[in-house]
């Protein structure tokens, strides 16, 4: 049976000293081997694994420092203490800057032997944290990977979901009559939403991050879409997206990519006539350290006299629902012509 008592390599030229140490530290329940020379100690630990070894620094050839350096090089190399017969602080600091965990002075008294254990036992349980430490972290490691990936999993099939649903609304769509424009319209208004969200998780399981989305990125597909959704050779839409680099969260990103695409819709839509071009421009910057700011602008026709919602109503209900969600202020700013939407939130 592997006897399960820490295993110390004592590396002394002195072979009286290395025998009273020897005695010492089995009475500590330690097991112990030692060795003559530097040389012979490094080759004994490259051959077997120890749980620690003492190194004398005045030997004959091989000194402690020189050993010391050589044990650190081995592929898996054992702690270190450094043992001295000199009281000087220049070959401690030395012995600690190679990479000794510890040093002892040597005495000719009992103290040393004491010394000498408390040593190892202090050095011992710090590699014992060292290494619980090093498992917990490797384990954390671990379990964040498995979660990564369980995440991205749920945002790929979310995104293949929705990708699914707006088919169907689609396929439900093109089966209404020319009388039913009305229900169409809505409909595709529905498809655009659906894909606003979408486009969230298909940023969050196609990027290394599954809890922020880069807006820049997603912002500059979604205004893509846009664009070829009601951009036509009749009726041209230039939008213009400018985007600071901002990460959200994805409930934000959601409810921020819902606003986005009701104001850039409403734009298109109702901003310039059927028959002539127009541009609309999304901004997206930062306010302050903590907070940002979103800005749709057209150059159109401006709000109706009467101040009420154009269409249905349902994008400014959606509108004033995604604000809420992000806690966010929304304003309309009075100018000549168009209109000039400004949300503030918080990041």
């Amino acid at each position: 049976m592997t006897d399960p008592s820490p295993a110390i390599l004592y590396i002394d030229d002195d072979e009286g000293l290395r025998r009273l140490t020897a005695r010492a530290l089995k009475r500590l329940g330690y097991r112990v081997e030692t060795a003559g020379s530097g040389t012979e100690g490094v080759a004994m630990a490259a051959a077997e694994a120890f749980d620690l070894v003492a190194v004398d620094h005045y030997m004959p050839g091989q000194d402690g420092l020189q050993t010391l350096s050589a044990l650190k090089a081995l592929p898996e190399p054992p702690p270190v203490i450094f043992v001295t017969g000199s009281d000087e602080s220049q070959l401690a600091v030395a012995a600690l800057k190679a990479g000794a965990i510890d040093y002892v002075v040597k005495t000719v008294n009992e103290d040393y032997f004491d010394l000498l254990g408390q040593a190892i036992a202090q050095a011992l349980a710090t590699g014992r944290l060292r290494r619980e430490k090093e498992e917990a972290e490797a384990q954390l490691r671990e379990s964040n990977e498995r979660l990564q990936m369980l995440l991205q999993e749920v945002n790929h099939r979310v995104a293949n979901s929705l990708q699914l649903v707006s088919a169907f609304v689609h396929m439900q769509s093109r089966t209404l009559g020319e009388e039913d424009e009305a229900a169409r319209a809505a409909l595709d208004d529905t498809q655009r939403r659906i894909a606003a969200i979408a486009q969230v998780h298909k940023r969050l399981y196609t990027s290394a991050s599954v809890e922020a989305v880069d807006m820049a990125d997603y912002l500059a597909s979604l205004v893509e879409e846009l664009g070829d959704t009601w951009s036509t050779p009749k009726a041209p839409r230039d939008i213009r997206l400018t985007a600071e680099p901002i990460k959200l969260a994805t409930d934000k990103a959601v409810a921020l990519g819902i606003v986005v695409t009701e104001l850039v819709t409403n734009a298109c839509k109702y901003a310039y006539p059927a028959n002539g071009g127009g541009e609309v421009r999304v901004v997206l910057s930062c306010a302050s350290d903590d907070r940002f700011c979103l800005r749709v602008e057209d150059d159109g026709r401006g709000m109706p006299a009467s101040g009420a919602a154009q269409g249905t109503g349902l994008g400014t209900k959606l509108i004033t629902a995604m604000a809420q969600t992000l806690k966010a202020s929304i304003d309309y700013e009075p100018v000549n012509r168009g209109v000039h939407v400004v949300l503030l939130a918080a990041q």
